[in-house]
């Protein structure tokens, strides 16, 4: 008869030992050199806009109907290669959404919660703006506002367009970035500073202006940092500038927006 072999506990082997947990994952996924390359691409992707839009009412021999027509198709033409060139960014290099990755969610306050205080941004803003003086300045786009279709077609395009692609790039890309990197008061006011920069040249190099319209942006910020929803600081970014757009038409006069 064959005895079993005892083994001795101590040559037992050691259980192996448990893996690591995963690292938890970058908020957001995104880095600096995704940033460089979505700003180095806003130029280029604004003249392919502009591009198109003269070479198609070329070729086709269109016409469109008034100045305004023709800037708005190419400013909204630029923002479509410059958006659609994000988007293969976050798809090819991440394998990420869009939309979901910008933040574009729903947010949990009611729709008035979200309207009011862009109103209150408005006209704490114009107050701000008679405080310290505001000059009147030169608007390239009221220039514009000669007729109907006009005035209709820039309000459309400054209360819809011109707010959802704005929130994207500054609240939606740029300012999670920086919030990661400074906090969150610092990175609220860093992407902040960009947005009202992007208006200096606008406005006749003012920066009165400049200084407003970054209020502003500070405030959309917060409401982007507070609900997580770019959708909520959109919202409230239309809310502003629809209350300026009504003042602008009924007074006939050039005031700030973002």
């Amino acid at each position: 008869m064959t005895l079993p072999i005892s083994r001795n506990p101590a040559e037992t082997p050691p259980p192996s030992p448990e893996p690591p947990p995963p690292a938890p994952e970058r908020d957001p996924f995104w880095g600096y050199s995704d940033l460089i390359l979505f700003a180095g691409l806003g130029i280029p992707s604004m003249l392919l806009g502009f591009g198109l839009v003269k070479a198609a009412t070329f070729l086709f021999r269109v016409h469109a109907p008034n100045r305004a027509a023709e800037l708005l198709a190419g400013q909204f033409a630029g923002y479509a290669f410059l958006f659609g060139a994000l988007m293969l960014i976050l798809r090819a290099q991440y394998d990420r959404p869009f939309w979901r990755s910008l933040g574009w969610i729903e947010p949990r306050l009611p729709l008035l919660w979200l309207v009011l205080p862009g109103l209150g941004t408005a006209i704490a803003v114009a107050l701000l703006a008679y405080l310290i003086r505001t000059p009147t300045t030169t608007n390239p786009m009221m220039e514009l506002l000669k007729d109907r279709t006009s005035v209709i077609l820039v309000t459309v395009f400054g209360v819809i367009i011109g707010p959802l692609c704005e929130e994207l790039a500054f609240r939606g890309f740029l300012q999670p970035l920086l919030v990661r990197s400074l906090g969150a008061v610092p990175g609220i006011l860093a992407a902040a500073v960009p947005f009202g920069m992007l208006h200096f040249q606008e406005y006749g190099n003012s920066w009165r202006h400049v200084l407003m319209i970054s209020l502003a942006g500070a405030a959309f910020g917060a409401m982007r940092h507070a609900t997580g929803s770019t959708k909520a600081s959109t919202i409230m970014h239309a809310s502003y500038n629809a209350l300026f757009f009504v003042g602008l038409l009924a007074q006939g006069k050039d005031v700030p927006q973002g």
